[in-house]
């Protein structure tokens, strides 16, 4: 590629993102009490949230579905063109169709309309300006009108597209957080894949029961060198009889002591060179909480431990390095 062609290539680049990111501030200055209609309608919706679309704006609905669903809000996307060809039977009465179309006027849309309305669904729609007969019809209009497409045509839907979904953002975000969905929610909806490691409750990641290396205040070296060598987590918790956890010693710990006390060091006790108030943890939390434990104490295990401070479990940055967290 000559240098003009590349010089060529990257202004165009230039200019398709400043329009695009153009259209998207032009949208805010249109946030107003529609877009707060919309949303209560969509908090108040006891069915499913229907978004549909046809062509480019229907790819852009099925993003946007994606979104309320992966946020806790049931949705699915019914394409326009199957629902007039029977999979209209997919919406009820208590769901709620939200609509994009720029012009207004996509056939298949309009061809739900009467329909919609008989079922008694509600009806919210993206699209340019409020004189369409979509914007006509619907119960609330949010205009997602730009001055220019990107295309150096004025014909691809590139710019337009770009506000219909950022709108539809915008929509799920508003709706996430007015439902206070949480990280926990979020976790629950997302097992699989990268961001389901990430969102693993540290209860599934911990070592527990026999697997955690226990030792009493009154026991002596040997006895806990044994059962951090038993155990394989570089470490030993100290607890007192009723499994409250009092104290933790690591390898690092032993290191330091064979050094500083040499032979002496054999005879102590626990209590007399354990770490006292180790770093814990709850169960129910998220595995990040145990790394950024670990990475602000520069520490390589965390305990875990119910409200009472009995230990439960063990979280060591191997169990973690299993998720690629870093």
């Amino acid at each position: 590629m000559s240098e003009s062609a590349k010089k060529s290539a990257q202004e165009t680049a230039r200019r398709v993102l400043r329009i695009e990111a153009d259209a998207i501030a032009g949208l805010a200055a249109r946030v107003d009490e529609r877009f707060d209609r919309a949303v209560e309608k969509l908090a108040a919706c006891r069915g499913r949230i229907v978004v549909t679309g046809m062509g480019k704006s229907g790819l852009i609905a099925r993003k946007i579905a994606a979104t309320f669903a992966s946020t806790g809000s049931p949705a699915m996307f019914l394409h326009a063109a199957e629902a007039v060809h029977g999979d209209l039977g997919m919406v009820a009465p208590e769901d709620i169709v939200v609509a994009v179309s720029y012009s207004g006027e996509t056939e298949e849309i309009l061809a739900l309309l009467e329909t919609l309305k008989r079922l008694g669904v509600g009806l919210i729609s993206l699209c340019a300006g409020e004189k369409s007969s979509l914007a006509e019809a619907s119960d609330v209009v949010l205009d997602i009108s730009v001055k220019e497409e990107a295309c150096s045509l004025n014909l691809a839907p590139t710019a337009s597209t770009t506000a219909a979904l950022a709108m539809g953002d915008a929509l799920a975000m508003a709706l996430f957080e007015r439902r206070g969905f949480s990280e926990e929610d979020f976790a629950a909806l997302h097992p699989a894949g990268h961001l389901g490691k990430r969102l693993r409750r540290i209860e599934s990641l911990m070592h527990a029961g026999g697997d955690v290396p226990r030792v009493h205040s009154q026991d002596r070296m040997p006895e806990i060198i044994y059962e951090m060598s038993r155990k394989g987590l570089g470490m030993a918790v100290v607890v007192d009889e009723a499994d409250v956890v009092r104290g933790i010693i690591t390898d690092g710990d032993l290191r330091r002591l064979m050094q500083q006390r040499k032979k002496e060091a054999l005879d102590l006790t626990a209590a007399e060179c354990m770490t006292r108030n180790p770093a814990t943890v709850r169960r129910e939390e998220l595995a990040p909480v145990a790394l950024r434990l670990m990475q602000e104490k520069r520490i390589t295990s965390v305990l875990v431990t119910n409200a009472e401070g009995k230990l439960e479990g063990a979280v060591h940055l191997h169990d973690l390095w299993t998720l690629q967290l870093f």
